[in-house]
């Protein structure tokens, strides 16, 4: 299936000079969006996967049905202060400032293996702060899966290169 048939182009969104792939039409696609989660439990089924662990906010919507589709845990990884228990944290480098992303401290245990979905990979600094956290929690991360990787902006060679890194649609220029 042509899955960028399905993704919306939105010029300077956040900001001029941004091209913003939005997937909201992709999933406005019941065949689109049933593709990326089939294609996903194919990939992932059997192969030792624990939880899915999925990134703020469209990592959900992704992560949540293939946790479910798997019947393992779904864990999100959210924007501070929106988890309610104990929590860790992780900064990150953004291109005016950081950001930051947290997790519960008790989401995962040492032995869980781990798959991150989003629904974009970028710069990789989400990302990146996610492994991180996964791996403080003594799980291990299995693969990084998005549905959309700008790889014109090398992310996999740079702030993820230690993971395995998948992606449905690649974007090698705005």
């Amino acid at each position: 299936m042509d899955l960028k048939a399905h993704i919306r182009d939105v010029p300077d969104f956040p900001k001029e000079g941004i091209v913003f792939k939005d997937v909201t039409t992709l999933l406005a696609s019941p065949e689109a969006s049933q593709f990326v989660w089939d294609t996903w439990e194919k990939q992932f089924r059997g192969n030792g996967i624990t939880a899915v662990v999925g990134i703020e906010s469209r990592g959900f919507i992704f992560g949540a049905p293939l946790a479910d589709r798997l019947k393992i845990p779904f864990v999100p990884v959210r924007k501070p202060g929106k988890l309610p228990a104990k929590t860790i944290r992780r900064e990150y480098a953004l291109e005016y400032g950081t950001d930051c992303v947290e997790i519960h401290a008790d989401a995962l245990k040492a032995g869980d293996r781990v798959v991150v979905i989003d629904d974009l990979l970028a710069t990789g600094g989400t990302a990146a702060a996610t492994g991180e956290l996964v791996k403080e929690l003594g799980a291990e991360v299995m693969e990084m899966a998005f549905v959309i990787e700008l790889s014109f902006l090398k992310a996999r060679a740079t702030k993820l290169s230690s993971y395995r890194v998948s992606s449905l649609v690649q974007y090698d220029s705005e």
